[in-house]
């Protein structure tokens, strides 16, 4: 996990509960330790984040209690020119 994903991972793990009480069965896009958009599918928080944001920039986590929910990791697929 690059440098900048792993931050916000460990924002989320940080606040989870915080955000579960907010957010509970929700995708999270999170981004500068800032969470920047709810959405109901991951598809969905892809499709309309990287309208704005760079690919790569941003983590995707769906928002559930425990740390089950976040036992796999997603990578960003980033196109380099």
């Amino acid at each position: 996990m690059n440098t900048q994903l792993e931050r916000e991972f460990k924002y989320y793990v940080a606040n989870q509960d915080e955000l579960v009480k907010k957010h509970n069965g929700k995708v999270l896009v999170i981004k500068d330790r800032t969470v920047i958009g709810v959405y109901d599918s991951q598809m969905q928080a892809l499709l309309e984040t990287k309208k704005t944001h760079r690919l790569g920039t941003f983590l995707i986590q769906k928002c559930e209690p425990g740390h089950e929910s976040y036992t796999q990791t997603f990578h960003s697929r980033v196109a380099f020119a």
